[in-house]
């Protein structure tokens, strides 16, 4: 099959692209893109105020298959990620059973290809059972597939094992991801420390357990000479020691997600335990600092830490519902709202959501030059709607943006050459 994408605003940060131009696609790769392309024998997609992206790419979502699969499964997880414009995610290893071996590695990957939907690139574990204590087989998991390694959902609070497991990720060319939390500090907190908890009564997480976190990583990292990427970065503190690491030229990157720039912990003030996420949602400072992290580049990528439940796991009491937000089918027109405030221009959105994702995890994709995957992404930038949960391909519903006025939408999702999603059609 060959298709011709006509038209469109093709935005492409790997060539420093923003321009109207066209795009042939044969068989699974990028065979052509420049102006007025015609050619025989191909089926024409009229992108005429459209934005043309390379597919966006998730590097932290939870599928939560094998074990939990009420929650979500790895069909029902692409195909919410393709319905939010997503050709790849990254899906991380606290699965039941954990992703510490080739066994489960593999599972994931030949379940993914079964539906012909995003790209999947399981991340394996650093210990085993997530319990930080005996290093997983980092070897085997490579062989076996794993773009990169995490306990997260679990913090590795012994530093001496982190920097074991920074020196063995290095020899195979592995990151690691931190889930930087002292639970030490806050061991029963649900929400961010300050005067909203104390009202609400509910025990709290001051914004230094993640810090002192961030500053051992990024002290492990200098010391090993290794990659740490950061996760979901929520404070105004974390983003100021990121970015003294990356002027000292210390390897660590970081990704932050849509929620964190755009709530506050006002979000929770009625026990709402759709905004419970891990890290909780910070104060005004905190999200401030966070969009000028995504400004400064200080923050590397926006990811979504998709985290589905079941309803009915969030339908108890605050303290005892678990932590998570779903994202696929919120990031992009969310983190659209960035443009509408000036903060990011279009081309440095790409970038954070699709360039350099598929740049620091070493992943096919993340632009648009002839002979790449046909990986792709169109967006209706003037698309008005309202977010609606139940709309959603994902099993779960908790979502803190439930009818939110959004602008902009995902009409066609591009996977290898051939439409996974179409907005009209859905799936194909």
């Amino acid at each position: 099959m060959k298709w011709l994408i006509k038209g469109g605003r093709v935005i492409d940060p790997s060539q420093n692209l923003d321009a109207e131009l066209d795009i042939l696609i044969e068989n699974d790769v990028i065979k052509a893109l420049e102006k007025n392309i015609s050619a025989d024998d191909v089926e024409i997609i009229d992108a005429k105020g459209k934005i043309v992206t390379p597919g966006l790419i998730d590097v932290h979502v939870h599928l939560r298959e094998p074990g939990f699969e009420y929650k979500e499964t790895i069909e029902s997880g692409l195909m919410a990620a393709v319905a939010g414009g997503f050709t790849a995610v990254c899906c991380m290893a606290n699965t039941n059973p954990v992703n510490d071996n080739q066994e489960v590695t593999r599972y994931l990957l030949k379940k993914a290809s079964e539906y012909h939907l995003a790209r999947l690139y399981p991340i394996g574990a650093v210990s085993k059972g997530l319990k930080g204590e005996e290093m997983a087989p980092i070897g085997e998991l490579k062989e076996a597939g794993v773009v990169a390694l995490s306990d997260d959902g679990n913090p590795i609070l012994n530093s001496g094992f982190l920097r074991r497991a920074l020196e063995y990720a290095k020899y195979f060319n592995l990151p690691i991801i931190s889930h930087a939390e002292d639970k030490n500090l806050a061991p029963y907190g649900v929400m961010n420390e300050g005067k909203i908890a104390t009202r609400l009564g509910l025990p709290a997480i001051p914004a230094e357990a993640e810090e002192i976190m961030i500053f051992r990583d990024i002290k492990l990292a200098e010391l090993t000479n290794w990659h740490i990427h950061i996760a979901h970065v929520s404070t105004a503190g974390g983003v100021k020691l990121i970015k003294e690491a990356k002027e000292k030229g210390i390897k660590v990157t970081a990704e932050t997600c849509p929620h964190y720039f755009t709530l506050t912990e006002e979000a929770v003030k009625d026990y709402n335990t759709n905004a419970k996420v891990s890290p909780p949602l910070r104060t005004e400072v905190d999200v401030e600092a966070i969009k000028q992290g995504l400004k400064d580049g200080t923050i590397d990528i926006i990811a979504t830490d998709h985290a589905p439940h079941h309803p009915l796991e969030k339908e108890v009491p605050f303290e005892e519902a678990p932590s998570g937000i779903i994202g696929l089918e919120t990031a992009l027109p969310i983190s659209l709202k960035l443009i509408e405030a000036g903060i990011l221009s279009w081309s440095e959105l790409v970038t954070k959501m699709s360039y350099l994702p598929a740049k620091i995890f070493n992943l096919p994709g993340g632009t648009l030059k002839p002979g790449s995957p046909a990986d792709i992404t169109i967006i209706d930038p003037e698309s008005k709607y309202r977010i609606d949960v139940n709309a959603f391909f994902s099993k779960a519903r908790n979502c803190p943006f439930n009818g939110w006025e959004a602008k902009g939408k995902v009409i066609i999702t591009i996977v290898d050459g051939k439409i996974v999603y179409n907005l009209t059609h859905k799936f194909l």
